[in-house]
């Protein structure tokens, strides 16, 4: 099957009436690229802003200047140097708080519920270093531990509520989520066992990926460019591996879906771009 040329999405329009409009960034490092989370929020006015790669400390996230772009309610949970999570929103935020994974509190996942008993999930998956072999690699080894446990989570939780999951996840499940299926066989990010692990914690819970709903295969979907790509736009040489998915009660109510491939370009860039949804809640 010959996959559909890339999708041109850029700069999304105004959100529609009654959507609340939910991006979500690895940004990173957030105080590093403040100014580019200034440049989102001009361009895209999300409601709700889930960032992943933080690496900051909770005592030194840039909580008032964040809450100067409007986002008066904040959960943050964060590290020197590494990981860390955070979700950020102009609307009322309840209970609250990070969650931990493999005996570990490597701020990697925080959760918020919203006023109308939405759970919002921001999850940051390990990168799982650059060997594909769990005896070899203990990076490898703790990306596949951390998906099966949240899979094996899903699994046994209720649906019994509307929840969102956002975030780096890392994984770019399907053929035509990265630049070169056959090449990228080996590669961390597009091996089967991840494949597997992410399809299995997405079937777990009925999760519906969104991406897929507002475009579905053989449309190219990526969110991700190596910095090693001099020209990254000329050689598109890409991956998806950030994430919108929601269960099946929420899915019909998107409304719009976008990935600012832009961002790529803005000044000191991260490698990832933002990915947005419009939902009617």
């Amino acid at each position: 099957m010959t996959a559909a040329p890339y999708a041109p999405i850029e700069g999304p329009p105004k959100a529609p009436r009654g959507a609340l409009r939910i991006a979500t960034w690895n940004i990173n490092s957030v105080r590093l690229r403040l100014p580019l989370v200034e440049k989102l929020v001009a361009a895209a006015r999300p409601d709700i802003l889930c960032l992943q790669e933080t690496k900051c400390p909770d005592e030194h996230f840039p909580a008032e200047a964040l809450k100067a772009l409007g986002f008066q309610h904040q959960i943050f949970h964060g590290m020197k140097g590494y990981n860390g999570v955070a979700i950020l929103s102009r609307v009322p935020l309840h209970e609250t708080g990070p969650r931990h994974w493999c005996g570990l509190e490597d701020c990697r996942h925080v959760q918020a519920t919203l006023v109308n008993g939405t759970e919002i999930h921001d999850i940051y998956i390990p990168a799982g270093g650059d060997i594909p072999d769990p005896d070899a690699n203990a990076k490898f080894k703790h990306k596949l531990d951390f998906v099966r446990s949240q899979a094996a989570h899903w699994k046994k939780t209720k649906r019994d509520r509307p929840r969102v999951l956002v975030g780096d996840l890392n994984i770019a499940p399907f053929e035509t989520d990265v630049w070169s299926h056959k090449q990228l066989l080996d590669v961390v990010s597009h091996t089967p066992v991840e494949v597997e692990a992410l399809t299995a914690m997405r079937a777990n819970h009925a999760w519906v990926d969104l991406s897929r709903q507002a475009f579905p295969e053989p449309q190219r979907l990526y969110t991700w460019w190596s910095y090693r790509n001099s020209d990254w736009r000329k050689s598109d040489r890409g991956r998806r591996l950030d994430h919108i998915w929601t269960t099946p009660d929420i899915a019909p109510k998107l409304k719009g879906f976008h990935i600012l491939r832009e961002a790529r370009d803005w000044p000191q860039p991260s490698d990832h771009v933002p990915v947005i949804a419009d939902l009617a809640l």
